[in-house]
């Protein structure tokens, strides 16, 4: 699957991430991000606002609230504000995540 030009035509985020790109789409209401992840990402424990998410491509590893399951294409899943989460995120991977935070990434500045 490749994201549509409308998709990479928007802007991208600054990610803590090496080898992965997320274009983002923000309101006053909260953040989109469309992800793609090229090579495998450990996501260590943290937790932030309530986010909602799922996977467009592959299958990802999430631990929420002390509980790891694997989502797969079409799986969704939901985080509380505040709740601690984790994640591996093998290479090839694609995941639209809504956060409700408007600012939870930056655009990147170059």
């Amino acid at each position: 699957m490749e994201f549509s030009p409308l998709i990479t035509g928007l802007p991208q985020a600054d990610l803590p991430f090496p080898g992965v790109t997320g274009y983002m789409l923000r309101s006053e209401d909260g953040l989109l991000v469309f992800f793609h992840f090229t090579e495998e990402t450990i996501v260590p424990p943290h937790s932030h606002g309530a986010q909602w998410g799922t996977v467009l491509q592959g299958e990802i590893e999430l631990t929420i609230g002390g509980v790891t399951r694997t989502y797969r294409p079409g799986d969704s899943y939901s985080i509380a504000a505040g709740e601690e989460h984790s994640a591996r995120v093998p290479a090839d991977v694609k995941l639209l995540d809504f956060f409700e935070e408007p600012d939870r990434y930056r655009p990147r500045s170059d």
